[in-house]
């Protein structure tokens, strides 16, 4: 019954595919942090179409793992990739760290909010009295995940943890609280940095409050697209760098495949 339930998953997500992607692109599934750095990246990629699935990295490895015909994977944290690799569902040595990131405390651009970001600094009085501090889904959603555990190292999570609002990913926290649904949120430094009219940065999440934020990318186990590896490459280019630095990334040298 399990095996049969995977397999109508599978049938359902593929079906649910642009027509031409099934056909002949290469099909990207990647974080939704990514989206606005790969949508202009792969304007200069000539290697040939790329259709991209932008979602939460939980999302995006549990679609694979029931079948998606999907050909790259980037994650927004090493744990979904390392899912997806104890699974063997990666082609061996096409995995690498891409990028590294940062998470940041965001309130709406017209919030006259100040704070600077310690332990035990007073984010429940930030929110008022029946605001909700907008994170991603922190038991699976990586930005969910990192700022669950940096409110934790400081002490702050038990003032505020029953006054989340939770959101499917990343992209969909941002937007509660650029709409004005939330006084605050928690997202990485890129996506603030992608909507600058309408959130401003409160302040930076220490480093060592929570895990090294990093995105591993890799080629998947059924992959045969004749341009998988071009597109990787690519990604490594100084013209991909530039933008992946312009929006806010960290380029990380090439760290040796590990499956």
């Amino acid at each position: 019954m399990r095996r049969l339930s995977s397999l109508v998953v599978a049938a359902l997500i593929v079906s649910a595919l642009p027509v031409a992607a099934k056909a002949q692109d290469l099909l990207v599934f990647a974080a939704a942090s990514m989206k606005t750095a790969l949508d202009e990246i792969n304007a200069g990629f000539k290697g040939g179409g790329v259709k991209f699935s932008y979602a939460a990295s939980s999302a995006l490895a549990r679609q694979i793992e029931a079948g998606a015909p999907a050909d790259v994977f980037v994650s927004a944290d090493l744990d979904w990739m390392d899912y997806l690799e104890r699974k063997h569902l990666l082609q061996p040595g096409t995995r690498s760290t891409l990028l590294g990131n940062r998470i940041v405390l965001i309130a709406s651009s017209d919030s006259k909010a100040t704070v600077t970001i310690a332990p035990g600094f007073d984010l429940a009085g930030l929110l008022g009295k029946d605001g909700k501090l907008a994170m991603a889904d922190v038991a699976a959603v990586p930005a969910g995940k990192y700022g669950k555990a940096a409110l934790e190292a400081l002490q702050v999570w038990p003032s505020v943890q029953g006054r989340v609002a939770q959101a499917e990913n990343v992209r969909a926290t941002l937007a509660l609280v650029a709409r004005g649904e939330a006084p605050a949120g928690i997202v990485y430094a890129t996506d603030a940095a992608a909507e600058t009219k309408n959130v401003r940065v409160l302040d930076t999440f220490p480093a060592h409050t929570h895990p090294p934020i990093l995105y591993p990318v890799a080629q998947l186990k059924d992959s045969r697209h004749p341009q998988a590896a071009a597109w990787l490459s690519y990604l490594r280019s100084p013209a991909a760098k530039a933008v992946f630095e312009k929006t806010g990334f960290t380029v990380m040298a090439v760290h040796a495949a590990t499956n």
